[in-house]
């Protein structure tokens, strides 16, 4: 009995002595699988990373917008504009060389150029970003610098005034077909006085810019004399008296007195064009000063002004 005891105890022994071969190896294939997992994970996000990186942080394949437009007549307007800093900008005309505007690393720019003299000028421009991304655009334009003429007649005299948005050289002029004659300009206006030939003539009109740019001007002019006016006071000293008279025919009268009195006398609603050649008009004076502007005006428009004063 005491023997079977001992035997059992000494197996009891060997078991606490040697441990368990199964379930030790087991543990070690778990701790195993977790730095795998954990290793894994970390490598994944690592790579998540640099996919994001990669996403987030391209590199920009976008080019610079670029736009022309003529604003002006003799003015271009450029617009250029990016999602990221421009490094350079320039234009040319032409063949010329081109023209570099400071971008200053700004991604708007906005520049107005000068239209050459001439047609067909072609304006190229260029057009880089900081990751080297470039565009051009080439468009021709043409200057259209305005030159105003403008005519009045009066009589045998012709006023010609004339205006310019670049400032003025010189005007030609002629008669029909005689000689051209030529006035000197300066400024961008002008005002100049010619004399019309008797009859009715065609005038010729040129005129040119410092930039060589001309206006012409064509017209049909006649000459036609002012009506002769004489203002004076009657013999009973109480009225003052018109008398005007005109080739073609006397048409309006206007008067003003004190600047606070205007009359106007439409004669042609009236009397006969011959009766109209010659007309007189008598109207009374106020007591006192009498301040008086007179115009008599003819079929032409053409009128002789006279201004006088008379004392009641």
């Amino acid at each position: 009995m005491n023997q079977i005891l001992s035997v059992e105890n000494t197996k009891k022994e060997k078991r606490r002595k040697s441990p368990n071969g199964p379930i030790e190896i087991q543990k070690i294939v778990k701790i195993f699988a977790i730095i795998m997992i954990i290793f894994g994970i970390a490598i994944i996000g690592s790579g998540s990373y640099s996919m994001y990186k990669g996403k987030t942080e391209p590199k920009s394949a976008t080019r610079p917008i670029i736009v022309a437009s003529q604003t002006a007549g003799t003015q271009v307007t450029i617009q250029i504009k990016h999602d990221k800093p421009l490094s350079k900008v320039t234009y040319s005309w032409n063949d010329e060389e081109p023209i570099e505007i400071e971008t200053n690393s700004r991604s708007e720019i906005s520049q107005i150029v000068e239209i050459p003299t001439g047609s067909n000028n072609t304006l190229k421009i260029y057009a880089e970003d900081i990751n080297e991304q470039t565009a051009t655009n080439e468009s021709s334009y043409e200057a259209q610098r305005k030159i105003d003429i403008q005519l009045e007649p009066n009589g045998t005299e012709l006023k010609v005034n004339i205006e310019s948005e670049t400032e003025l050289a010189y005007m030609t002029y002629r008669w029909d077909d005689e000689e051209e004659k030529e006035e000197e300009l300066d400024g961008y206006e002008a005002e100049k006085t010619i004399e019309i030939p008797k009859g009715q003539h065609t005038l010729t009109l040129i005129v040119v810019d410092i930039d060589n740019n001309t206006e012409t001007e064509e017209q049909e002019i006649k000459a036609v004399t002012k009506p002769k006016l004489e203002v004076t006071v009657d013999e009973t000293g109480e009225h003052f008296v018109i008398k005007a008279s005109d080739e073609e025919a006397v048409k309006r009268i206007e008067f003003i007195i004190n600047e606070d009195e205007r009359n106007s006398l439409d004669l042609d609603k009236v009397f006969s064009k011959e009766e109209r050649k010659e007309f007189e008009y008598k109207y009374p004076l106020r007591a006192g000063d009498n301040k008086l502007i007179i115009r008599a005006y003819n079929e032409s428009g053409v009128y002789e002004e006279s201004r006088v004063m008379f004392r009641k």
